[in-house]
């Protein structure tokens, strides 16, 4: 097994997701000469060199050999053949299961060290329910239950210059996937006290940040206005923070979201925790979208992605930014560099 070591260049496993969509095209445009590792793109060869063709400057597909590096210049590609024929732009639940392989790979290459870090590009979780697997409701949770972690925390980064000259924005999430009528019956004390606990620490272990400050919004409108919009405030979430504040983490909170994201308010932490989704989310997306990271805290491995879907509609055209993959690919590089250096 070529198992990693500071020496080499960092070897990273990047999944191609969703076959219709623009996961393929964008992966096959990335230029290596712009990283110090080796890219392995997961996925079908044919594919990939079908959507290679889209972009003028795509560097040479080589097959991924552990033990040897391809040429310089070249990025690797580990086979994992497709179930039926692709055709851009259109999903077919027949290839759920190759999607899924992908991540399987690339989880057990980073589990054995033959790969540093994973980075996904996006898939398209409704066909992969179509295809039988009903439970299904994304990458986050579909690596964590594949490791075994019992939590993971979603955080999306990205730089925004509206706070001050480059800013990382990072927001992480209470809750993820779920129907927003079911997201305040999640927020237990529990949940509240483990997410801060692996966003705090992995801040600390994964960014370097000494005694990182989270900014941690309300659930209800004003953040429950003194129990006038909402109890959750005073009932789990001032509890928590005031837990926590006391095992000496510094929380900054519950604040009221619609205001907790003017840069006044940023500036004064390193993080935000929301509580759900499209509460912290869409404010993220408007200020870093195509140049946006997508991280999984809490796993026992470094995976990055995508803040972006599958663009079916753009799928095919060779018209699809690869600024947010590029970005995740930069940032699995810096948290593989510091899991060596630690």
């Amino acid at each position: 097994m070529n198992m990693q070591s500071p020496a080499q260049r960092p070897t990273i496993a990047i999944t191609c997701g969703e076959p219709a969509g623009i996961g393929p095209e964008l992966c096959a445009a990335l230029a290596p000469a712009a990283f110090h590792a080796r890219l392995v793109l997961l996925g079908d060869a044919e594919l990939l060199a079908e959507r290679a063709r889209l972009s003028p400057q795509a560097a040479p597909l080589h097959p991924y050999q552990p033990d040897a590096s391809a040429p310089e210049g070249c990025l690797e590609v580990l086979h994992v053949p497709l179930a039926q024929p692709v055709t851009a732009g259109q999903l077919d639940p027949r290839n759920a299961g190759h999607v899924l392989a992908l991540l399987d790979r690339a989880v057990a290459g980073c589990q054995s060290g033959e790969f540093a870090a994973m980075v996904t590009a996006p898939l398209h979780k409704g066909v992969i329910r179509d295809a039988g697997h009903s439970t299904f409701t994304g990458h986050t949770e579909y690596l964590a239950e594949q490791t075994g972690t019992p939590l993971v925390v979603m955080m999306l980064a990205g730089r925004c210059d509206a706070v001050a000259p480059g800013y990382a924005l990072r927001v992480a999430l209470a809750t993820t996937h779920l129907p927003l009528r079911a997201v305040a019956d999640a927020i237990t004390p529990a949940l509240l006290t483990e997410t801060l606990r692996i966003l705090h620490a992995d801040l600390r272990q994964k960014f370097g940040l000494a005694a990182p400050r989270i900014l941690v919004a309300g659930l209800n409108p004003h953040a429950g206005e003194g129990g006038h919009m909402g109890r959750e405030e005073l009932d789990i979430i001032i509890p928590v923070l005031e837990q926590l504040r006391g095992e000496g983490m510094q929380l900054i909170g519950p604040l009221p979201a619609d205001t907790l994201f003017n840069p006044p308010v940023l500036a004064q932490g390193d993080a935000v925790l929301a509580m759900y989704h499209d509460q912290g989310l869409p404010v993220l997306k408007h200020a870093t979208f195509g140049q946006g990271i997508n991280l999984t805290l809490g796993l026992p491995l470094i995976r990055t992605s995508v803040d972006h879907g599958t663009a079916l509609d753009l799928a095919g055209t060779g018209r699809a930014d690869g600024g947010s993959l590029c970005a995740a690919v930069e940032l699995a590089l810096t948290l593989a560099a510091s899991r060596v250096s630690a």
